[in-house]
């Protein structure tokens, strides 16, 4: 039996669908998944031995210039890739609209979420089943309950395996003689930053506990939040920038991981890490890292988790203080997390 998964983004949506990947292959030996991811992310269902191939779709890149994608024909080569097997089912796992019309181009019967419980309703015209379940699910149980009413079997809610298979990481490489642990403080949405100051004082707080700290990075802004919290501190390290495998490795080989609301975080828990997670404007309810040895600090303001990009905060201006200079805490629900209580946490998990 061949199936198809579509869930072409992002890398935490990519990662919260593999444990249904390990629950399906469990039931029936005799399943093969191929997976249609975004381009960036083709690394990660590689990882998972039950995935055979791996389609890449470029969504993001082409419609910054339709024109171009399809003077190039590389919508049609895409196409053919997808068109290339017939599904006994083909399971839209990410409930948008464009992973809808993926869909509905592949070759197989197409279900997916009811339009009372998905992103966007409109993505059920594509399907030709729907299963509803319900929002107040945290995202993995979500995907994990549409795979087993699709494939007909049943799972052990209270056991999680991403199944990743460490071979195909390559986990090995990135030994390392110092205890370390590995700050992600890069995000997308900007109410989801913990400020850069607190950052710089936590891996003080890190440094004198006899630790080292990597920083990742992605893009510019990230690579520019990571030599300021680096500053001064010679046991501190920007790394290069990463593939997602080396930064699986990286990970794989920390002590433990403290996080912001980032893929990179659920990546963690999928490796079971000990993470420790920073929630301020969002609901770790519902999508917060998921598995063992996590550990999610939430916010006491009264507006969090208020799950918006914009802070509407109203409330008098909250600062605080690093190296006797103030700052303003921005966005205000981080003022619960402070540097020391979150190092403070951080080893208690570990313990």
């Amino acid at each position: 039996m061949r199936v198809l998964i579509v869930k072409v983004s992002s890398l935490g949506d990519i990662i919260h669908t593999l444990p249904a990947v390990t629950d399906a292959h469990k039931a029936h030996k005799n399943l093969v998944f191929d997976w249609v991811v975004e381009e960036n992310f083709v690394e990660v269902p590689a990882w998972h031995p039950a995935i055979d191939r791996v389609i890449p779709v470029a969504v993001r890149r082409w419609r910054t210039n339709l024109a171009k994608t399809i003077a190039n024909h590389e919508f049609r080569s895409f196409k053919e890739q997808l068109q290339r097997e017939h599904y006994d089912l083909v399971i839209d796992a990410q409930g948008l609209i464009k992973s809808g019309i993926i869909s509905r181009l592949s070759r197989g019967l197409t279900i997916g979420l009811s339009n009372r419980t998905i992103r966007e309703p409109l993505a059920t015209l594509f399907y030709n089943k729907v299963y509803s379940v319900p929002w107040t699910e945290h995202a993995v149980d979500r995907v994990r309950q549409l795979f087993s009413r699709a494939l007909k079997y049943h799972y052990n809610k209270e056991f999680v395996d991403y199944g990743l298979d460490l071979e195909r990481l390559q986990l090995h490489c990135a030994s390392e003689e110092d205890k370390y642990v590995v700050f992600l403080h890069g995000t997308t949405w900007n109410t989801k930053h913990w400020p850069e100051s607190y950052w710089r004082h936590l891996a003080h707080i890190a440094s004198e506990n006899g630790y080292r700290v990597l920083l990742p990075w992605g893009n510019s802004e990230e690579k520019q939040r990571a030599e300021f919290i680096a500053q001064d501190n010679a046991r501190v390290t920007v790394l290069a920038r990463q593939t997602l495998s080396e930064l699986a490795a990286r990970i794989h080989s920390a002590q433990g991981v403290i996080a912001v609301d980032t893929g990179l975080g659920h990546l963690a828990a999928a490796l079971s890490k000990p993470t420790v997670s920073l929630y301020g404007p969002t609901n770790p309810g519902l999508s917060g890292t998921y598995g063992t040895k996590q550990l999610h600090l939430v916010s006491n303001l009264n507006c969090a988790p208020c799950v918006k990009k914009l802070c509407a905060y109203n409330g008098p201006g909250v600062t605080d203080r690093f190296e006797n200079q103030p700052f303003a805490v921005n966005p205000p629900c981080f003022s619960s997390h402070k540097p020391e209580n979150v190092w403070r946490q951080f080893e208690q998990l570990l313990q």
